[in-house]
């Protein structure tokens, strides 16, 4: 079994745990779990504001012109 060095784990910004696998979008890295339940939610569902909710803590980069 291999053991992962807990620096290589990144908080999910959706579950909040440390997980090994997902994107970053803009400043926020969002783990594979979380991706595939945001994208397999429909509107009307009750964790779709949840989604929205904690996308919305997202810090966009400063576009510098």
């Amino acid at each position: 079994m291999e053991h992962t060095n807990v620096f290589e784990l990144e908080c999910c910004g959706i579950c909040e745990e440390r997980k090994e696998q997902g994107i970053h979008l803009y400043t926020m890295f969002i783990c594979t779990e979380c991706e595939y339940n945001m994208i397999h939610t429909e509107p009307r569902e009750e964790k779709y504001n949840y989604y929205l909710r904690k996308l919305k803590n997202m810090n966009q980069p400063k576009l510098y012109s």
